[in-house]
């Protein structure tokens, strides 16, 4: 019964997977969203699913989880203590998923980031894991936090609009 199982949460995965690779790809063709930006996505829901699916197998074959699970909780309490000392790593991942799914402006976009006197305008060139890279008018690269990023108030400038920012400045 165990391999019956087996068989069926393989299968399942595979629907899982292909479904929304479809479905990530389709909203990236539609956004206009670089391949470098999408292979990012994908990885990260494919290590969701993945894990999830080891998750089960171990359920299915009866893994013994008395000493899995004190190996795992202290490796999650170091991984926490990790990732507490290093918060801005997973809050600029948890960005850009967000950014992948809900932001207006896309690369190849002006923008002004208002962040008073610190204040950036320029063209967004790509947006990784961690930071969204913005060339300024100088030919500066500017990378942005993506924590930061959605933190802020962020202007889509018009892509005519150069005379309308020297007179902004």
């Amino acid at each position: 019964m165990n391999i019956f199982y087996t068989i069926v949460a393989l299968i399942i995965t595979f629907m899982t997977l292909k479904t929304l690779s479809f479905s990530i790809e389709k909203i990236a063709s539609v956004k206009n969203v670089s391949n470098r930006r999408l292979f990012y996505i994908l990885k990260f829901f494919n290590i969701i699913i993945y894990v999830s699916l080891f998750i089960v197998l171990a359920t299915i074959w009866g893994v013994e989880f008395n000493g899995l699970m004190v190996f795992l909780s202290s490796m999650f309490a170091v991984i926490g203590i990790a990732l507490f000392a290093q918060w801005s790593i997973l809050s600029n991942l948890t960005s850009s998923i967000i950014i992948f799914f809900t932001f207006p402006a896309r690369v190849g976009d002006r923008v002004k980031v208002l962040d008073g006197d610190d204040s950036v305008i320029g063209e967004i060139k790509e947006i990784t894991p961690f930071q969204i890279e913005i060339e300024d008018d100088e030919k500066n690269l500017v990378l942005y936090p993506n924590n930061m990023f959605l933190q802020k108030p962020i202007v889509k400038l018009a892509k005519k609009s150069k005379e309308k920012e020297d007179a902004i400045h």
